[in-house]
């Protein structure tokens, strides 16, 4: 059997007559920019979001990028990250001219720690990032309190975790900004690159909206320095379409998520380490992320019979050849690069079958009982 680690293409053929036409529409109306598409993701994602403001964007790193400059992050301030993430958390700190400072993560959740936050903020603090990995939202109560105490903005990256949820509280309700991603692998995922932000500040929002045009406002009138990150028309369309599916997508994947942790435990115990999911959340399992031992065997093991897996972050950030003069140094993060030697993600989409989570299962029975 063959069980891939995504697979739209059922996806797709559900919607496909959908998608073609409200392709078609765009294209027959000549309105490719900002049209009405765009307004209307925008306006279904910040209600989505119990929030504002959608701000559609270029793609989710700009969304964080834009973020960060909308919250009138300056060259020179520090910014607050997770170490364990995808490059672009901490990459648009950077593109901002600002200084990443990484922080460890809870070994449960893989999100990051707030109980590290205070040591690390300094007179230079001006923000913090918690990124809600795989679909989970971090300890956003404890991260808001120390955020207000010292004055910061909250950027939730929430480019895997759309409709996740934090004590019945949406993603986007709790930080200053948040961003969502639409890379096509994502929760919601277009059919090429596009972001969002959505945040419940009236003077961010507009900020935000001046800095995706070249920072215009009137058109050719320029106050300030922005960029052409504008959401495409055609991709806002294809996710119009898409998006009154999602909650019943994300409903697939927390069930497929059920079927994993069940099979794994009855089959291996704490030979393997399934997902940890707080009481109070809803996770929406972008992917399903285990612990084991011997995991790039394991990877290797299972990708000879037809299972397909991914290793994220297998180089924790703090000890990336581009963030060397930041002086960071192995040991620094213990939870971080423990994760970074254990962590794999299974197959996971919402047309995943049974049968093909039993096969996968199997197989990670056979290496360690075989």
């Amino acid at each position: 059997m063959r069980v891939p680690m995504l697979d739209l293409t059922e996806q797709y053929q559900t919607l496909r007559s959908e998608i073609l036409q409200s392709m078609e529409e765009v294209m027959s109306s000549a309105h490719f920019i900002l049209g009405s598409n765009v307004k209307k993701l925008e306006a279904d994602i910040a209600t989505y979001s119990n929030v504002s403001h959608g701000i559609g964007v270029a793609n989710g790193s700009d969304a964080i990028h834009i973020s960060l400059l909308g919250c009138g992050i300056q060259p020179g301030d520090e910014v607050i990250v997770p170490s364990f993430t995808f490059f672009a958390t901490a990459g648009a700190v950077a593109r901002a001219n600002a200084v990443p400072v990484f922080v460890d993560i809870d070994p449960k959740t893989f999100n990051i720690d707030p109980l590290k936050l205070e040591a690390a903020i300094t007179e230079k603090t001006k923000a913090i990032i918690p990124v809600h990995l795989y679909g989970q939202m971090a300890d956003m109560d404890k991260i808001v309190e120390i955020a207000k105490k010292h004055n910061l903005a909250v950027i939730e990256d929430a480019a895997q975790a759309i409709g996740a949820e934090y004590k019945g509280k949406k993603v986007g309700e709790l930080g200053t900004t948040a961003t969502y991603s639409f890379f096509p692998t994502k929760n919601l995922g277009a059919y090429g690159d596009g972001g969002m932000i959505v945040t419940n500040d009236n003077e961010i929002a507009e900020n935000m909206r001046v800095i995706r045009v070249h920072g215009s406002k009137p058109k050719y009138y320029h106050h300030v320095l922005g960029y052409n990150s504008r959401l495409d028309e055609l991709q806002a369309a294809i996710l119009n379409v898409k998006f009154p599916h999602l909650d019943q997508w994300s409903e697939n994947r927390r069930q497929n998520a059920e079927n994993y942790t069940k099979l794994l435990n009855e089959a291996l115990g704490d030979q393997v380490v399934t997902p940890f999911v707080e009481e109070h959340n809803r996770h929406i399992f972008h992917q399903y992320t285990i612990r084991v031992d011997r995991r790039d065997e394991l990877q290797a093991f299972l990708k000879e019979n037809g299972v397909e897996t991914m290793v994220y972050y297998p180089k924790p950030l703090h000890l990336q050849p581009v963030f060397a003069e930041l002086g960071y140094k192995e040991g620094d993060l213990p939870e971080t690069e423990k994760a970074s030697l254990e962590a794999i993600s299974l197959p996971m989409f919402p047309e995943l079958k049974m049968e093909q989570q039993v096969y996968v299962v199997e197989k990670i029975t056979e290496f360690y009982k075989g």
